[in-house]
């Protein structure tokens, strides 16, 4: 069986059953789906024409400050508020949903690692998911890590 017969596994960003079944498939068939951070629509694209060329889906993640950088690191990006941190990740998401069904593979776009003090940039990406929801039925995001191991 081919990934491409998972239920819910589609070319595009892949959210909730489909990014399970498709995450369940790959570990009971041995084979891991590689991640990738990105701060830049190049290195996006890089990451889409390689899951092309070796029709393989991919993640492509997100960090808060890859994030700050997608935007421009010249954006304020306050202490707590971490306003262009939030602006690059949506805009990252919004990105990849448009480009990804172009490239005929399945990605899971992920935010990675948000500590306790990054609370803000989580909050911010949950809002744009509750936002995209509204409209489309689905989360903006595949998946997203809050990591609170330093507390």
């Amino acid at each position: 069986m081919s990934f491409w017969e998972v239920p819910g596994v589609k070319a595009g960003v892949l959210t909730g059953e489909g990014a399970w079944n498709l995450l369940k498939f790959a570990k009971a068939n041995g084979f891991a789906i590689p991640a990738f951070n990105c701060t830049t629509t190049s290195s996006v694209n890089a990451v889409l024409e390689a899951g092309k060329d070796l029709n393989r889906p991919v993640i492509i993640q997100v960090s808060e400050g890859g994030a700050a950088f997608f935007t421009g690191k010249s954006l304020p990006n306050e202490k707590g508020v971490l306003q262009a941190s939030i602006l690059g990740a949506v805009c990252c998401a919004h990105y990849v949903r448009q480009v990804a069904p172009a490239y005929g593979i399945p990605v899971l776009m992920h935010s990675d690692h948000c500590a306790k003090k990054l609370l803000p940039w989580f909050d911010g990406m949950l809002e744009a998911d509750e936002a995209f929801f509204s409209a489309h039925k689905e989360p903006l995001f595949s998946s997203h890590m809050l990591d609170l191991s330093e507390e």
